[in-house]
């Protein structure tokens, strides 16, 4: 016989083996939680603590309901066969989602437990699909939508993809995947299935909402919320591939302060280093690294340094790391993780011992020569081969806990700063879970091409990312690979970049640009890691240095909202670029743009993403006056409007509290 009946604030759910644990976890929230033949399990992934909440539980003799707030869960027993079914519901008794249930004479399984021989379960949990149902958010996935209904997803990280597995509903609830295995959703017309290849226990989070920023508020205050951005993540970062020497870096630095362009940060990357997993700078090209940092901050200028993962084979550390067993693991064949620039092993990011061994490094070669600002590339981490199932971590196997690794990785450095004393803590990171946003993760999209449709992949992104909680997020500014300074048609697609990332989180110029000279030899002849083509404003022509540069200084005009912004995510975890929706959720069309959005409440952005694109018609929500910051033209809402788009013009529709900058802004087109 079943059991239905309540335990502390919970309602519990017992037949056949299973567990099954429906508890309020926050405001209007609930976490739900199913073992078979186990122990429920406390994971704190990324759900955090919560103030203790006392439900409302009602129990009959075949059913259970628990009201939490606005979201209330009804657990249906089927007298027949006595399987428990969920459904969820709004404070209005409205039908949020439920689980697909028996499906009467199909005899199915709602949350079925698939063993695995020798090990724990394969998992598969379905709900009932409602086929106009629109959905958004999941992280960053390379798509030119912004819609994910009817999409089957990997939930697995990949270089430019990165899975966090919480959806926004325009029904108006949030679900929130609690289970960091590799696995796949599909939110299909007829059904929606989440798997997980490896795991111990079901474990997801739903919360209703009015609005999308309730939805919004409510999960990040569940999964953590950003720290303070600092001040330099306001302004232009400059970054290539990549600054090889000293003298390199410190001259670009020198010329950007000499052509008077605002500049904040201007990044190292990768294979300053001889080997990976030295974690110091290579002697002979950067001799004085504490001397170069106090250069560059008396230019007013942060050093950002890369840090890749990888621990080579014949890197000083490798021996050390790998007999205290801080190394990624592999199930079978060759130990190898990687191979890029020498052979290696991924450091074991889910291993304490191992984030301190590595923070450790960090700190005496780069925290103490006065580097505050780190690059934490590689971040999957990017397996040569993503044969999830062949590696294992400390935390378990690859394939049950794999989603976790950019998150500790984060971490690492995260919890290293913060025992130095430091507070705005961001580190740029090519790859986000869950709960990363907690540790400073500042992520972006990956090894990306240069053309347009890459281009047009990235907003929808960002956009999704967004609402996937993670509201610190950015591009390679022109891609990452596949442009040349020189021909004119990339030149075009950089500048249109270039203005779309003035409105991103943070703007920052970086890619591997071609070049005729890319051989790097040490003084011995041996040959170093290849370096990439000019990648400064001035690399692309004096016409569009002009453009750049006034997108610089606008992004230094809006500094201060810029700034407003950064608090509000970090008070309310709202995210930086909105989707239309998000700002006007009652206007029906916001929830069908994919090439326009919100950079804040009261900046509306409207990216060129077409090559010789000289028009783009733009909606503007109705309700408000609107006005271009090119040439001051009001618009009233509520209307598709034509604009022209010269090559120094990206159209910007600006409202209430952002107008005060027209006017010195209107002047960078005069």
């Amino acid at each position: 016989m079943f059991t239905l009946h309540r335990e502390a604030n919970a309602l519990i759910y017992e037949f056949n083996g299973e567990f099954l644990r429906i508890e309020a976890w926050g405001k209007n929230s609930l976490r739900v939680r199913s073992v078979f033949q186990g122990t429920l399990l406390d994971t704190d992934y990324a759900l955090l603590p919560q103030n203790e909440i006392i439900p409302e539980i009602t129990i009959e003799e075949y059913q259970g309901i628990l009201r939490n707030g606005n979201i209330t869960a009804i657990a249906n027993i089927n007298p027949w066969n006595l399987k428990c079914t969920l459904s969820f519901y709004n404070q209005n008794g409205t039908l949020l989602l439920r689980e697909s249930g028996d499906g009467g004479a199909l005899n199915k399984d709602s949350r079925k437990f698939s063993g695995k021989i020798g090990g724990d379960f394969e998992l598969l949990v379905s709900f009932a699909s409602n086929p106009n149902e629109k959905l958004f958010g999941m992280g960053q996935y390379q798509m030119e939508f912004l819609d994910i209904k009817n999409c089957t997803l990997e939930l697995a990280h990949r270089n430019s993809q990165a899975s966090v597995p919480f959806v926004l509903s325009n029904l108006g609830y949030g679900f929130f995947w609690h289970n960091p295995s590799i696995g796949r959703v599909t939110f299909g017309k007829n059904v929606t299935e989440w798997y997980a290849s490896n795991t111990k226990q079901m474990d997801y989070w739903i919360t209703a909402g009015n609005t999308p920023d309730e939805i919004e508020c409510s999960y990040s205050a569940v999964t953590g919320r950003v720290p303070m951005m600092p001040e330099y993540g306001l302004g232009f970062w400059q970054c290539k591939l990549r600054y090889w020497n000293q003298k390199q870096l410190l001259e670009v630095a020198r010329e950007y302060k000499r052509k008077n362009i605002p500049i904040d940060v201007i990044v190292c990357d990768f294979f300053h280093w001889r080997h990976m997993g030295d974690f110091h700078f290579e002697e002979e090209f950067f001799p004085d690294p504490k001397g170069m940092v106090e250069e560059l901050k008396q230019m007013g200028i942060e050093l950002m340094v890369s840090i890749w993962p990888q621990i080579d084979l014949q890197s000083e550390n490798f021996l050390e790391m790998k007999q205290k067993g801080l190394l990624v693991k592999t199930e079978r064949g060759v130990e190898i993780c990687m191979r890029f620039g020498g052979e290696s092993v991924f450091f074991d990011a889910t291993n304490p011992k191992a984030r301190n061994y590595v923070w450790d490094k960090c700190s005496k070669n780069y925290y103490e020569n006065g580097i505050r600002l780190f690059w934490l590339d590689e971040a999957e981490p990017e397996y040569n081969v993503y044969d999830f199932d062949n590696y294992r971590y400390q935390l378990g196997a690859c394939a049950q806990v794999g989603n976790l690794y950019p998150q500790y990785y984060s971490r690492t450095f995260y919890e290293g700063l913060k025992q130095q004393g430091q507070d705005k803590i961001v580190n740029l990171v090519r790859c986000a879970w869950a709960g990363s946003q907690r540790y400073g993760a500042l992520v972006w999209s990956g090894d990306i091409h240069s053309d347009w449709e890459t281009f047009r992949r990235q907003v929808c992104a960002g956009l999704n990312m967004g609402l996937a909680g993670i509201p610190w997020w950015t591009t390679d500014i022109g891609g990452f690979s596949g442009g040349d300074p020189a021909d004119k048609e990339f030149r075009e697609l950089l500048v249109r970049w270039f203005q779309w990332g003035t409105f991103c989180p943070v703007m920052r110029l970086h890619g591997d640009r071609a070049s005729n000279d890319r051989r790097v030899f040490r003084k011995d002849g041996s040959e170093a890691l290849f370096t990439g083509g000019d990648n400064e404003i001035w690399s692309f022509g004096s016409e569009n240095e002009t453009i750049l540069k006034n997108y610089i200084l606008i992004r230094e005009i809006l500094r201060s909202y810029i700034r407003t912004l950064m608090q509000e995510a970090h008070d309310y975890g709202r995210p930086i670029m909105r989707t239309m929706f998000y700002e006007f959720p009652e206007q029906e069309i916001c929830w069908t743009l994919t090439d326009q959005y919100m950079f804040g409440a009261d900046i509306l952005v409207a990216p060129v993403m077409y090559a010789n694109m000289s028009k783009r018609e733009v909606y503007l929500p109705e309700g408000t006056t609107w006005t271009t910051i090119h040439d001051q033209k009001e618009y009233q809402g509520g209307n598709i409007v034509s604009i022209d788009t010269p090559l120094n013009v990206i159209p910007i529709f600006i409202k209430d509290r952002a107008k005060k900058f027209l006017n010195e802004i209107s002047k960078l087109f005069s």
